[in-house]
């Protein structure tokens, strides 16, 4: 059973290493005007600092209901009850991935208000979306730090980690943060019940009589109240009434009145999808202009703690902030950057100009805080340039074993978002990261290894420890943590030294998670994938992703489309699986997916100057475009090869007939280059007799055709008088010879131009989508001829012949 436990961390974070560390980094950097003591009580705060933490804890068995709130725990009484099968949104997260057969380790529901689309405007109202459970609230309340039950709980090997605290550490770096944030641990005077039932009745008896500033003390000091007092309190009609006198006499709160019911509203856990917040909203959006930057910020920081959605609000800020951005401190911009994350709102106009404040104050940000900024850029989709990144890179690899592993994950997404490479930090994290994986959530794991594996770059230490923790802890992966895990070690070309415990694992636990995989069926085709770069083709499960009704599920279910996906798996398992006789792909589907791959990998190649030069260069050393085709010979592995037919003599044969026109095929036939084939000649071919008298005689022939024919019968470098009779006998055959007629190829080479994100970053090693085609076009007979990028690219600025030496000698060299 999962539980939802709330407990106390002294000094200490989840994912975040000891606060001494942490103080010993941060205690000499100071902003302009901040003196050492200060930067000493900031790191004094850190250290004394005790808070509650709402802590989920994943236990191996299959169902659960959780009674409490994972954001405040002050609400873990008042809440009405909790539905973790919920399909509201909460707290800007996605659904949650639950089902009977899986175990969702981060993502929770959404209270469910009773009516919260009634209002509150009439005194006959009692609130019916504050109603409370007594029995789920005292339920709950028993599950306290020291009891038998959670003691029980502690000794379980779980995941625990807290999704709402962890990105809000930050805010205790500096002493300026608690000018616009919001902190829980704020010291108040607690309020017995008796008292704050006095309140009130005494705002019943004098409703009529009641003051703006008194309704508004009313509420703050019912926040004082202990949450486990909430049910006693709330749930009351004279509650109700002080709600409906608030939102009668909005209009007349000034705004730190409203600010201040505002955090009242956070501490007595009021629901987010509560109708009263509307109005709130709404006289919120219409005081922006009339607010301090930290009183926005702060209101913005209340939003997100009542884990209620503000579009409107948000949108009227950033167009303030869009006037008043240069007037930003660093903990404004740092806090700013955060409340962008978790509203998943990007201005980007905006976004631009604080990436330049980033710029101006960044000597002065802690490492922590350069994780709360990738974190914010990463969550908007708003991307960071790569001199920014190469800053932050440069900022954490200064003292990066004092990083908390948190935010060593948050920098590497952004890292993997923006494509940066930064060679220095991945060379740290090499070092430091087999050491933390074991003490890592799995989600962090998984983004550790999904950074690797699309920034290319294979680190086997950290692969191996990947592979050598995850086994015992499978049972805490999502379905998307499985498919990420997989498609990181195919894609990488990687197989750890317990690649058999390692795979079977994550297999079983696919079966295990199918509902899930239901749900999000690009997962299951992720995982598919990843294993077919391995190797591996679990016939069941391939079976199941390519029946209709898993591909119709795939196509109205999920977000993404995935017919390229489709037909990728199915092209590889009629490959790789002869005595497959499973599910297919229709061929509809299979053409679909043909058009679409060929159309983006055409258009890539054509655009290339470096494909185009050598495509030109093959013509005229083969002889013309019709020896030569450009296709995609295997279409489901998503790029396209210079497909070259030899016969058993290795010559080349003009078997792409679609590149000659039928004029030009005309003029081939009977036209003549400057040699005549006699008998005498053929003779003297077939019997290796080749005299130099009658090469040069050759050589001064041919000189004398027009320049035409160098794209028509290009002699290669190096040719004997055998393999250059043979290119013009081919040309004069050209269009005469019916493909009925056309011998069989003996050698068939797939030419490939590769370049450097088609290898592990800095190494030779093919990726697995790469290696995979090659493998398959090794089965279907093929010899692959590769361009190396490495080879070909300084080729470039060389002269034309140096450029035909090396063709030929790929082309005809690999036919051997």
């Amino acid at each position: 059973m999962a539980l939802v436990v709330c407990r106390r961390f002294p000094g200490s974070f989840c994912g975040t290493p000891p606060r001494p560390a942490l103080i010993k980094h941060h205690i000499n950097k100071k902003l302009p005007g901040q003196t050492c003591e200060d930067c000493v009580l900031t790191a004094k705060a850190i250290c004394a600092d005790t808070r509650m933490a709402a802590t989920l804890k994943l236990l191996k068995p299959l169902g659960y209901r959780a009674f409490c709130s994972p954001f405040a725990c002050s609400a873990i009484q008042s809440m009405a009850y909790w539905n973790v099968g919920s399909g509201t949104r909460h707290r800007g997260q996605d659904s949650p991935e639950h089902s009977s057969l899986c175990h969702p380790a981060k993502k929770v529901g959404n209270i469910r208000s009773t009516s919260s689309s009634q209002r509150i405007l009439t005194t006959s109202s009692a609130l019916p979306s504050l109603e409370f459970s007594r029995a789920s609230a005292s339920k709950a309340s028993t599950l306290k730090p020291g009891s038998p039950r959670a003691m029980k709980v502690d000794e379980e090997d779980v995941e625990v980690f807290d999704s709402f605290e962890d990105p809000r550490v930050f805010l205790q770096l500096r002493p300026e943060y608690q000018l616009h944030s919001y902190n829980r641990s704020e010291p108040c005077q607690p309020l017995s019940v008796s008292e704050g039932k006095l309140i009130l009745h005494e705002v019943t008896v004098y409703q009529d009589n009641l003051q703006p500033q008194i309704i508004a003390d009313c509420f703050c000091k019912l926040s004082s109240v202990p949450a486990e007092q909430h049910p006693v309190l709330l749930p009351s009609a004279s509650f109700s009434v002080l709600c409906q006198l608030s939102v009668k006499n909005i209009q007349l709160f000034d705004t730190p009145d409203l600010i201040s019911i505002l955090k009242a509203f956070v501490s007595l856990g009021i629901p987010p999808s509560h109708s009263m917040l509307d109005v709130y909203e709404a006289r919120f959006c219409h005081k922006v202009w009339d607010m301090s930057l930290d009183q926005l910020l702060l209101v913005a920081d209340l939003w997100r703690y009542l884990g209620r959605r503000v579009p409107r609000f948000l949108k009227i800020f950033f167009s303030y902030l869009n006037l008043h951005w240069k007037d930003l401190s660093l903990s404004q911009l740092i806090h700013l950057i955060y409340i962008i994350g978790e509203s998943r709102q990007s201005p980007q106009d905006l976004m631009q100009k604080l990436e330049s404040l980033i710029l101006k104050y960044i000597d002065c940000i802690m490492l922590e805080e350069a994780g709360t900024i990738c974190l914010g850029f990463f969550k908007s989709s708003s991307s960071l340039s790569e001199f920014v990144m190469r800053k932050i890179g440069d900022l954490v690899c200064a003292d990066m074993q004092h990083l908390s592993s948190y935010a060593l994950v948050n920098i590497l997404k952004m890292l993997r978002f923006t494509h940066v490479d930064h060679v220095n930090f991945m060379k740290q994290f090499g070092q430091i990261a087999p050491q933390r994986i074991p003490s890592l959530g799995v989600q962090g794991v998984m983004h550790l290894t999904l950074a690797c594996s699309a920034l290319r770059i294979l680190d086997e230490g950290v692969m191996n420890a990947v592979a050598a923790s995850l086994p015992s802890r499978v049972a805490y992966c999502r379905s998307k943590d499985i498919a990420k895990f997989l498609w990181s070690f195919g894609t990488l070309n990687y197989k750890p030294p317990n690649a058999e415990e390692f795979y079977s694992s994550l297999l079983n636990e696919i079966h295990r998670k199918m509902p899930e995989f239901n749900r999000y069926p690009e997962h299951l085709l992720t995982c598919l994938l990843g294993l077919a770069f391995s190797e591996y083709f679990p016939v069941e499960l391939i079976n199941f992703a390519l029946s209709p009704r898993f591909v119709r599920l795939a196509q109205e279910r999920s977000k993404f489309e995935l017919t390229k996906e489709l037909y990728t798996l199915d092209g590889s398992v009629g490959i790789e699986c002869p005595e497959y006789r499973g599910n297919r792909l229709s061929s509809h589907l299979q053409q679909e997916g043909s058009e679409i791959l060929w159309n983006s990998a055409r258009k890539d190649m054509l655009s290339k100057p470096e494909f185009l030069e050598a495509l030109f260069l093959l013509e005229t050393m083969l002889g013309g475009p019709q020896y030569i085709k450009h296709h995609m010979i295997l279409p489901h592995t998503r790029s396209s090869d210079l497909e070259v037919q030899l016969d058993v003599n290795l010559k080349p044969l003009p078997f792409n007939r679609e590149a000659t026109p039928t004029e030009d095929v005309a003029k081939l036939r009977f036209k003549h280059v400057g040699v005549s084939l006699t008998d005498d000649l053929m003779n003297q071919l077939v019997k290796g007799k080749s005299g130099g008298h009658f090469q040069g005689e050759i050589q001064s022939k041919t000189e004398q055709q027009p320049m035409e024919l160098e794209k028509k019968a290009a002699v290669p470098l190096g040719a004997s008088l055998y393999s250059v009779a043979d290119r013009l006998g081919a040309m004069e055959t050209a269009g005469l010879c019916s493909p009925a007629c056309m011998q069989a190829p003996q050698v068939k080479l797939a030419i490939q131009l590769t370049n450097k994100n088609q290898y592990c970053y800095g190494s030779r090693d093919l990726l697995g989508l790469h290696n995979m085609k090659r493998r398959q076009l090794n089965r279907l007979g093929y010899r692959v001829v590769e361009l190396s990028h490495w080879e070909w690219l300084p080729l470039l600025k060389r002269t034309r012949l140096e450029k035909l030496a090396y063709l030929h000698e790929k082309v005809f060299t690999s036919a051997l």
